[in-house]
């Protein structure tokens, strides 16, 4: 395919960890701009150019090599020196980083001309110790103070800011130079002499401290980024993930790209145990600990990583909420939203240390915890978190429940607080039909079905350790919960359930996607699930490049908005999980065909966040939306939800068994899965279409699992 449709401004991204770099294609920061070097909401590096005898060098050409290194091509412009004329495009300058807990950048000039030449190597660096909320806002207000501190014995240069108790530095060390440094006037200066063929090298480490804790450069060159621990790593990484093969390029592409995704957002979740990870929500600017996304993240990757899940449960397990703060919307028992530990978080000008604006994390977290047990098959997930679900389920009952209804609601407390907590948390998403906003306390019809699914899955747990009483009290309360929320969700005239509860208790008759994710949720009636299905599919909602978050029939309406009328591709996997759930699989098949080929238009075959809603025409291609976080976790995943929702996954780890229910479409006539972990045990799995029925075959096996084929519609959701 000829066309790429990149996201954003032409920029270079390379991250990991907490740390990430985005800067021009030449390799320059520049004033004015996002851009710059971030470690844990710090902007460490705001300006960046290098620049010979005055003048900044000639990009010729630049990529990121992997998520973690970069390698941009530059060569020289015509200089007039002292010295004589050097040519324009006979000095090669080519800047290689890598990222890790800091910066190490390595810059190799080599000579190309006939005769010896003379320059001066100029790098210009600033820092302004910003955080990322004022760089998003581009409102920055300098609280604390800068000194910059240049040693030439030591050839370093170290730039500390203060302001208060919160401390900040950056350490730039020059080392294996083949010349020495000067400072002054905010540069770093080399003289270069080059014979011909000669060359000349240089390693720049960046090393930056919060508070006490020091966190130093990669030790190796950037171009050695392929035999780096981080390549290890990486390496690693795609041996314990699930890996697929298929005669379909464009479907391999798509997995293979989001499994690398997967990878550079992973983070830590205990410093003490760096086996124990959760996700990152998406890069540049959500690089922290996500409630809801961190849950979905884990949900989407049972069949690639079902690890992520014991991270994540044990992360977000830890800052669960133990008492009443308005102020950061927090209540005993809820999960958090969103973690920050920059300048503003640290004085509490923001409330996230942590937010708990989210209505939704603390319900996905009970599901999130009982699929890691049906998947991984570990007892110990159920004792270990039990009591943190028991309060989960209070805070579902005594808080989630603003009005004592039944149903879920929510409105903040917070001066700063958000205005929408579902997924759709842009403060224009919960609409009228006539486009108005909605006033709150707002009841999405998702919470409704993720509570229903939660108590069910709660229901078993309980059972499992011997509660029978429990289980009964959950079941029936889900019971409970189906029937009212038909009663009060259902509009017969739209075939279709509302999209929320109003402050007054009236049904917000909007066409959205949020009833999609009711069929994920198994609390749809049977006899109304083709309803909702065909209402999804109608042209109105589906684009062709997946169905939109709003209908374009809706007066808030607009293809290139946030959440009035975009394509979320995480949105559209659930709501395939949701049509094979209820039997529907051609239509699952025909989003993950949508979504598969809007992903190969973009560059690298990576899914952004979200994009455009534009009608799928002839000759015409995916629109991107500026601001999308590219890699972005919960777009990675999408892709694992579409794959599991055409095979019709299903574990049950303490059995020892893996359900599948297999429809192939067409335009993937066959599909291995590789390593697919089901408890302690592995799969070699290969499908094939066989005229229009799906055969499959159990290639390789290592532990004790039995595969057994059922329809998902007799599976899970009828238990």
């Amino acid at each position: 395919m000829a066309l790429k449709v990149t996201v954003g401004p032409p920029v270079i991204t390379i991250n990991h960890g907490h740390a990430f770099l985005v800067s021009e294609f030449d390799g320059s920061v520049t004033d004015a701009s996002d851009q710059g070097f971030y470690a844990r909401d710090t902007r460490y590096i705001s300006r960046y150019q290098l620049y010979i005898d005055g003048e900044p060098w000639t990009l010729l050409n630049s990529g990121a090599v992997t998520y973690y290194a970069s390698r941009t091509c530059l060569v020289n412009p015509r200089i007039v020196t002292d010295h004589g004329v050097i040519a324009a495009g006979t000095l090669g300058l080519m800047l290689g980083r890598m990222i890790g807990e800091g910066l190490h950048e390595d810059i190799d000039i080599r000579n190309y001309s006939a005769t010896s030449v003379r320059f001066n190597l100029e790098l210009l660096i600033r820092t302004d110790f910003a955080d990322i909320f004022e760089v998003r806002a581009k409102e920055r207000t300098r609280r604390g103070h800068i000194e910059t501190e240049w040693s030439g014995e030591g050839q370093r240069l170290v730039s500390r800011y203060a302001h208060n108790d919160f401390c900040r530095a950056l350490t730039l060390f020059l080392e294996n130079c083949s010349s020495r440094a000067l400072y002054g006037n905010g540069r770093i200066n080399f003289v270069v002499e080059l014979a011909p063929g000669a060359s000349w090298h240089a390693c720049w480490k960046y090393d930056i401290t919060e508070g006490d804790l020091l966190r130093r450069a990669p030790g190796e060159c950037a171009h050695t980024c392929e035999e780096t621990g981080l390549a290890r790593t990486l390496t690693h990484w795609k041996q314990v993930t699930t890996q697929i093969t298929t005669s379909n390029e464009e479907f391999y592409r798509l997995y293979r790209q989001s499994v690398e995704d997967m990878a550079a957002l992973r983070l830590r979740a205990d410093d003490e145990r760096p086996d124990e990870l959760l996700a990152a929500a998406g890069v540049p600017w959500f690089v922290s600990v996500f409630g809801r996304d961190s849950l979905i993240v884990s949900l989407q990757n049972m069949t690639v990583y079902p690890d992520f899940a014991r991270g994540t449960l044990k992360r977000l397990a830890a800052l669960q909420a133990t008492e009443s703060d308005p102020y950061r919307d927090a209540e005993p028992g809820k999960m958090p939203h969103e973690l920050r530990v920059g300048e503003l978080a640290h004085f509490k000008r923001i409330p996230h240390t942590p937010y708990y604006g989210t209505a939704d994390a603390t319900i996905l977290y009970i599901i999130a915890w009982h699929e890691a047990w049906k998947w991984l098959g570990d007892d110990a997930l159920i004792a270990e978190y039990q009591k943190v679900v028991t309060r989960c389920l209070r805070w579902i009952d005594e808080y989630g429940d603003r009005d004592g209804d039944g149903f879920q609601e929510y409105q903040t407390r917070s001066e700063k607080g958000y205005e929408n907590m579902g997924w759709k948390d842009a403060g224009d998403a919960v609409v009228y039909p006539d486009g108005s906003l909605v006033k709150g306390p707002k009841a999405l019809c998702e919470l409704q079905g993720y509570v229903y699914d939660a108590k069910r899955r709660a229901a078993e747990g309980a059972d499992y350790v011997g509660n029978s009483n429990l289980a009964k009290k959950l079941r029936e309360e889900a019971a409970e919960l189906q029937r009212r929320f038909e009663e009060r969700f259902w509009c017969e005239d739209l075939g279709y359930y509302a999209y929320a509860l109003d402050g007054d208790k009236k049904p917000v008759k909007t066409i959205a996607s949020n009833p999609g994710h009711l069929l994920w949720s198994g609390i749809v009636r049977p006899d109304r699930a083709a309803r909702v299905m065909r209402r999804l599919r109608e042209p109105d909602m589906w684009s062709g490049w997946g169905i939109r978050t709003l209908s374009a029939s809706h007066p808030a309406y607009n293809p290139f908005s946030y959440q009035n009328g975009s394509v979320w591709p995480h949105d559209n996997g659930i709501i395939a999980m949701g049509f094979k759930r209820y039997g529907f699989a051609e239509e699952a098949a025909m989003l993950a065909r949508d979504i598969s080929g809007a992903g190969s238009y973009f560059l690298l075959n990576r899914l952004p966040e979200l994009y455009a809603g534009v009608q799928r025409e002839p000759g015409n291609f995916p629109v991107q939306y500026l601001g999308a976080n590219v890699p972005q976790a919960w777009a990675a995943g999408s892709t694992f939800h579409l794959l599991r929702a055409i095979l019709g996954l299903d574990a049950d780890a303490p059995t020892r068994t893996l359900y599948i229910d297999p429809v192939l479409p067409p335009w993937l006539p066959d599909l291995t899965l590789r390593q697919l972990r089901v408890g302690r045990a592995t799969l070699d799995l290969r499908f094939w279409r066989e005229r229009d029925a799906t055969r499959y075959e159990v290639l390789a096996k290592e532990g004790d699992v039995k595969v057994e084929a059922r329809p998902v519609v007799t599976g899970y959701a009828s238990r």
